[in-house]
């Protein structure tokens, strides 16, 4: 995977699996669908992929998956049941940590949530190749935070002037913040090909405005893929199944399909 560590990025990796969180700055952009269906597309390379839903305030992944979990995060950080309950098969061949509702009192970041999230994931991460954190959208303290538990990061963003305002903010605060020098891009719904090459450009350049004033302080957001705009993925949402399993041919599952070839690089 072209998105190297880098030793600025806050927080050393451990043994184990790989962390990539997947966020967004605005909401509605399919970020949890990417999420799912990067998953599975992993999960098809033989990889032993966990998808952990840290979007504790507005946790959608169980009803993306059509999961009725009946233990979720909540019930881990409560101690009501062990991690190893708690972490299900999904379709698509890998594992949910599922944050379920109920989860509301965790959408801020207090000592306990930061103690319980970096424990649970330093739980985790020897047991899989891959953990995928599906996180909120925006750059409230605990999107921040589940960001930072992770090696790298990719921003899924749709071609929308406020999606793209949105993904510029939060990638900024990621570049200053928490001082990464990498950042992957996913173009979502795009309208046309070479959309997602465009946009990258355009970020890149009002971002370097901004990041990498110093000298050897560049800063460089990566093009991971395009997805574009896709009848089968409404018809996926809608059914609320895995596109990649019930669409595998369509253009949408093909281009995840390539977004996990280049991760896995």
């Amino acid at each position: 995977m072209s998105m190297t560590h880098d030793p600025a990025a806050p927080r050393p990796p451990r043994s184990g699996a790989r962390t990539l969180a997947i966020t967004s700055g605005k909401g509605g952009v399919g970020k949890t669908f990417v999420t799912a269906n990067l998953a599975a597309a992993l999960a098809a390379r033989g990889q032993k992929v966990l998808v952990l839903d840290a979007d504790l305030g507005l946790a959608n992944l169980d009803v993306v998956l059509n999961l009725h979990p009946k233990l979720t995060l909540h019930d881990v950080f409560t101690e009501k049941a062990t991690l190893e309950q708690a972490i299900l098969p999904a379709p698509g061949g890998f594992s949910v940590l599922l944050a379920g509702s109920g989860m509301v009192e965790y959408s801020r970041l207090t000592p306990e949530v930061r103690d319980k999230l970096l424990h649970i994931i330093d739980l985790v991460k020897p047991r899989f190749d891959w953990v995928l954190l599906d996180t909120g959208a925006g750059i409230s303290d605990v999107v921040l935070f589940a960001i930072s538990l992770a090696t790298d990061v990719l921003v899924v963003a749709t071609p929308e002037p406020t999606s793209l305002t949105d993904a510029y903010a939060t990638i900024k605060v990621l570049a200053t913040q928490q001082e990464r020098r990498q950042v992957g891009l996913l173009v979502n719904q795009a309208n046309r090909v070479g959309e997602g090459r465009l946009i990258c450009g355009q970020l890149q350049q009002v971002l370097q405005r901004f990041v990498g004033p110093t000298p050897g302080q560049t800063f460089k957001l990566e093009l991971m893929g395009e997805v574009r705009a896709d009848p089968a993925v409404k018809q996926a949402v809608l059914k609320r199944q895995l596109m990649l399993e019930h669409f595998p041919g369509c253009d949408a599952a093909q281009a995840i399909k390539a977004l996990a070839t280049k991760i896995l690089g």
